[in-house]
């Protein structure tokens, strides 16, 4: 089914000029674009969830012991920016891979 579906991909792609694939560069530029369109979806899916269990999570302990709220949101901010930038660097890496 996976073979399938990347074989009409692919010539979707190579038979469309206007697919942000210069013309004549083949299905291998095609499923470049691909790649990195699915590579910066993955990464900022993965970026979302991560966050979104992570103030769960703290609003849960916030909300169990409400002294402890200052440090709770410190690590909380602190990981979600982390978490943040493991999604931009995975973006970056992945659009390097259109380009290389």
């Amino acid at each position: 089914m996976f073979a399938e579906l990347l074989s009409m991909l692919t010539a979707f792609l190579a038979a469309d000029g206007s697919a942000g694939v210069a013309a004549g560069a083949g299905a291998g530029a095609a499923l470049k674009v691909v790649g990195v369109g699915i590579g910066a979806g993955l990464a900022c899916l993965g970026a979302g969830i991560g966050i979104g269990r992570l103030a769960a999570s703290s609003v849960e302990s916030i909300a169990r012991q409400p002294e402890a709220s200052g440090d709770i949101r410190g690590a909380m901010i602190l990981t979600a920016a982390f978490i943040e930038g493991v999604c931009l660097f995975a973006v970056v890496v992945s659009l390097l891979g259109l380009f290389l």
